[in-house]
């Protein structure tokens, strides 16, 4: 068994004998038996199921399957791509009864979001080749009916209790009606190996049609049976699920949390603040975006407060960063001071200790509200899917919140590194997972790199993907002859091994004078302005970098009204908008005002070259501010919160043009 330090008397679960997913909910069943496994507090009823009720229906819903599908199960056994059946559908606890009732009855699934669009639907589906498809209600049906007839669909089933609509000339079940069949039928045990494909996940398609990414049992497995070196969770404990659970991160981090015994429990952008402080979870998964919104929700309180009392928090914060500086220095984990001399890590040390009765009482009198604000319990938060910026680092590690960064893509199952608790370098992406390769090559020549130099990021290991599927032309160009992987990432290596992140090679801005930009640092220093929300680069082949800005309107109104009110439009105008102006004249602010462009010009110009590796290229010569938020619905960002820079491009490029012009 695999013993954590965290408890001598605790025992993680071992799965290292085991071959496929299925046969992880039998054993969790014998271990954990009535502890919930998984709780939707927002369903309609509330729905709790224990570990032995979750085995139970994804069996009910395999051996359901199995009877629909009829003969061609017998010939599922021995295929090492098997019979593919499409789950569109979004978070609930039925999603995971369907992806593991699909891979129980010997399928593998093909997933992807309700919320997708239509014409991506359709090409997954096709593209697949699935011959069933699971949905999430009759609404998605109905989005897609119309463009299946040609497709070898067999039968339809919704995840949901509604009535399958009357007259529909492929056969649909609801979800207990599918239930009902399984009870009736006996369930033929299948026995994938690890190399079988358990789960087709298509890519973005940013640019091009997506890809559809071959994940097999053997890929998640390494990630059930290796996540232990960052994580050991004991029985029972709460997880607080947000994150797009078709998605690969929040997949596979689930998979494992779930097979220690954990008890997750599903929320929403719209509930998130009083699921946290109701539930108190003790570990959760997320992405940048939503650690900045939490981190948003603190200043907006901060800077509500009266002017001696927001005098005294940031005094306090200042305090506290200084000496979080410090111990990192002294412990060796400072990315600025890597190599401290022992002179240094003396000084360092002094420092730290003598600032640490000053941040105990910060800590008492300010940082555990926060705290208390996500429950109180929170003691594992892992952070994946982007950079971490820099404040948010150090906000978190001042307010005493763990974060584990991660890396990784779909085509790695996603872990690649991530940081642990003994070792958790900020800036960096973390140490590679167990029998994880990473290497650091020249993107021109592919030769491997000394440590410390920047180039790209080539990995090899488990958890790396057979292929894309029906597209050998485009695994060839990813995946070389040695196994090497090509992230498309540029970075380097600590002499610990640590991955230091530097931007995405696609998104590289080459400026006219030959110097390259990676947006995504500079990016994440702007947004440690209070007056910014969100932020992207641009100027490919221009004399110099542009951003487009999203203000933050709250923190932008306050202090508009701090400028003694001359920047608020008055009432009587807001019907009669101004064609230079009408953003601002919507928002109640003269967005245009010498006084508000100044504000931008001084916040741009300070978060910038504070930034570590500041260059003069760096400075963002023109910007503009744009009111619609980048967001999932208008399409501008990914289901994991990243921004689509080729799509905010195009959409901004009239702009973008005379931004430059």
């Amino acid at each position: 068994m695999i013993q954590p330090t965290r408890d001598l008397n605790h025992r993680l679960v071992d799965y290292s004998s085991i071959q496929s997913l299925p046969e992880i909910w039998s054993i969790a069943a014998k271990e954990f038996d009535n502890i919930v496994a998984l709780k939707d507090p927002h369903a309609k009823p509330e729905v709790a199921l224990t570990y032995t009720q979750l085995d139970r229906e994804i069996k009910l819903f395999a051996a359901g399957l199995q009877a629909l599908l009829g003969e061609g199960v017998s010939a599922i056994s021995s295929a090492r791509i098997p019979p593919r059946i499409a789950l569109i559908a979004d978070n609930s606890p039925r999603w995971l009864i369907a992806d593991q009732g699909i891979m129980t009855a010997g399928a593998a699934n093909v997933v992807r979001s309700s919320q997708a669009e239509k014409e991506e639907l359709l090409y997954i589906l096709s593209h697949s080749g699935s011959i069933a498809l699971v949905v999430q209600d009759v609404k998605t049906w109905k989005k897609l009916r119309d463009g299946i007839k040609e497709l070898p669909i067999q039968f339809v089933v919704l995840i949901s209790d509604e009535a399958p609509p009357p007259g529909e000339t492929l056969k649909i079940l609801n979800y207990s009606q599918l239930k009902e069949i399984g009870s009736n039928h006996s369930l033929k045990p299948i026995y994938p190996q690890k190399e079988t494909l358990a789960t087709l996940m298509y890519t973005s398609g940013t640019t091009g049609q997506p890809k559809g990414v071959m994940l097999c049992h053997g890929n998640f497995l390494h990630q059930i049976t290796n996540f232990h070196v960052v994580l050991q969770p004991e029985k029972g404990d709460r997880i607080l699920s947000i994150l797009p659970t078709w998605h690969v991160y929040e997949r596979t981090v689930e998979y494992y949390l779930l097979s220690q015994g954990c008890t997750q429990i599903y929320t929403n952008i719209r509930h998130v603040k009083a699921d946290l402080k109701t539930y108190q979870p003790i570990h959760m998964v997320g992405v940048p975006r939503l650690w900045e919104s939490i981190y948003e929700g603190v200043q907006k309180q901060f800077r509500e407060q009266p002017d001696n009392k927001q005098k005294l928090v940031n005094n306090l914060l200042n305090l506290s960063q200084r000496y979080i500086e410090a111990k990192r220095i002294a412990q060796g984990l400072s990315l600025n001071q890597l190599n401290p001399s022992p002179l240094e890590k003396i000084s360092a040390t002094i420092q730290s200790t003598l600032l640490s009765p000053l941040h105990g009482l910060a800590d008492k009198m300010v940082y555990q509200k926060v705290r208390e604000a996500t429950g109180g319990k929170l003691k594992t938060i892992i952070s994946g899917g982007g950079s971490l910026a820099m404040h948010l680092e150090n906000f978190f590690e001042i307010v005493g919140l763990q974060i584990l960064v991660g890396y990784g893509l779909t085509e790695t199952s996603p872990v690649t590194n991530i940081r642990r608790s003994h070792r958790n370098l900020r800036r960096s992406a973390g140490q590679p997972m167990p029998e994880t390769e990473v290497r650091i090559v020249d993107p021109e020549t592919r030769q491997p790199l000394p440590t410390g130099e920047r180039g790209l990021v080539m990995v090899r290991g488990p958890q790396v993907m057979q292929g894309y599927y029906q597209n050998p032309e485009a695994t060839t160009k990813a995946i070389d002859s040695e196994g090497w992987f090509d992230t498309g990432d540029l970075g380097w290596l600590t002499p610990q091994d640590d991955l230091i992140l530097t931007g995405r090679a696609k998104d590289t801005i080459v400026l006219t004078n030959g110097e390259n930009i990676e947006p995504q640092p500079i990016e994440d220093a702007c947004l440690r302005s209070p007056y910014i929300d969100q932020i992207m680069l641009v100027g490919q082949d221009e004399r110099c970098i542009g951003a487009l800005i999203v203000p933050n309107l709250d923190a932008l109104k306050q202090w508009a009204i701090s400028q003694n009110n001359t920047l608020i439009v008055p009432e009587a105008e807001e019907t009669a908008a101004r064609s230079k102006d009408s953003e601002g004249i919507r928002t109640g602010i003269d967005l245009y005002s010498k006084e508000v462009q100044n504000l931008f010009r001084q916040e741009l110009n300070r978060e910038v070259k504070n930034r570590p590796g500041y260059r003069p290229d760096d400075n963002i010569g023109t910007f503009r501010l744009i009111l619609e938020p980048f967001s999932i619905e208008n399409g501008m960002m990914t289901q994991t919160m990243k921004i689509r820079r080729p799509i905010v491009t195009e959409h901004y490029r009239d702009i973008i043009n005379e931004m430059f012009a």
